[in-house]
């Protein structure tokens, strides 16, 4: 199987686990995955506009060059242009997803930067979660504002609109998407009560030097 065909399967499958996971819903959302080893090809593909996770199969994964050239069946998604210069400024980034998830959807509508309330904030990359602000979905400016607010982290949200995470892998970034879901869902419950402790600089620093060797036996 080529890296091609293998990378529509693992889109299709990716775009199905978030509706499964309750993470989007029906048409929302949207899934792409850097190709590295396709020949005279620099690219990736991305699920495609309008269309169900349940209704997609391989050959509806549409092929964009970093030109913003689409070639398939289908049109791209609507949010082409954040995968587009997320994968073209981030090279050591091969998955962007976007979710309209529940609980990051409704933070988003605070717009406001989820803090480090919970050491698993660092999973982001950094001592918080940034929102960015919001912009007409699809848009340039949108995709502007995305990756400021993506400037060292690994995920952020969009006001009133969602969150993108982004990984090395497919599956490095569906487990940041369910992070920032249970994250944003754990904080806007704290935020019923009071206002959480924030963890410090130094005890968040702590926790980053902690997951460089997190999940290797030694």
């Amino acid at each position: 199987m080529s890296e091609m065909q293998h990378l529509r399967e693992q889109l299709v499958s990716i775009s199905q686990q978030l509706c499964h996971l309750g993470l989007n819903r029906g048409t929302s959302g949207n899934v792409s995955v850097r190709v590295h080893h396709e020949a005279d090809l620099a690219g990736f593909l991305i699920t495609p506009s309008g269309m169900p996770a349940n209704k997609m199969t391989p050959a509806d994964m549409v092929w964009m060059d970093f030109l913003g050239n689409a070639t398939g069946e289908h049109q791209p998604s609507s949010e082409w242009r954040f995968h587009l210069d997320i994968l073209q400024q981030k090279p050591h980034i091969n998955a962007v997803i976007h979710t309209h998830s529940l609980f990051a959807t409704t933070l988003s509508t605070l717009r406001r930067d989820i803090p480090a309330f919970h050491y698993m904030i660092a999973l982001a990359g950094g001592d918080s979660i940034r929102c960015a602000p919001y912009a007409l979905f699809g848009s340039q400016q949108l995709s502007d504002y995305a990756l400021g607010a993506l400037q060292d982290r690994k995920a952020c949200l969009l006001a009133n609109h969602g969150m993108i995470a982004v990984g090395e892998t497919l599956e490095n970034a569906l487990n940041i998407t369910q992070e920032v879901e249970t994250l944003s869902a754990q904080y806007l419950q704290a935020l019923q009560v009071g206002q959480p402790y924030i963890l410090t600089a130094q005890e968040m620093q702590e926790v980053q030097e902690k997951f460089k060797g997190y999940g290797a036996w030694k």
